[in-house]
């Protein structure tokens, strides 16, 4: 099992556009920056005196996603990040990322996948910025 916190806006993976030439990019500019920021959390997590191999077989994920709170949303009472960007976007960037850094052999290996979005502070795993508490571990039948 590895579980770690990922700090910086999460980004979501959407549709790609043709630019020309064979050429796609993302269409969404913070794909890029919270690949590099899944990447670089979960290395520094692997990081140990043991090594680390990418865990392999069925595979069950958790994944919170804490989003900035806008300005006219409650202060006193919870709420929720029922606006984009869309949650089922976060959970295909964040788990590619995931197989980039070498945390996971293929994200196809995960069979369960829990995920939510969350204001700072207000819910489980919520982290006190933007970012993502990520946890993943073998399924144990």
């Amino acid at each position: 099992m590895i579980a770690f916190s990922v700090y910086g806006m999460p980004g979501p993976q959407g549709s790609k556009r043709h630019v020309g030439n064979g050429r796609m990019i993302e269409s969404s500019a913070k794909v890029k920056p919270w690949r590099v920021a899944v990447v670089w959390a979960a290395r520094e997590a692997m990081a140990g005196p043991d090594g680390w191999a990418a865990l392999d077989g069925p595979l069950v994920a958790v994944m919170v996603f804490t989003l900035p709170k806008p300005k006219s949303a409650p202060k006193t009472r919870q709420s929720w990040p029922d606006r984009k960007p869309d949650l089922s976007k976060l959970i295909r960037s964040t788990e590619d990322a995931l197989t980039d850094a070498g945390v996971i052999a293929d994200d196809a290996r995960i069979v369960a996948c829990t995920a939510s979005k969350v204001f700072p502070a207000e819910g489980q795993h919520a982290l006190a910025s933007p970012g993502a508490y990520i946890e993943i571990r073998r399924l144990t039948p």
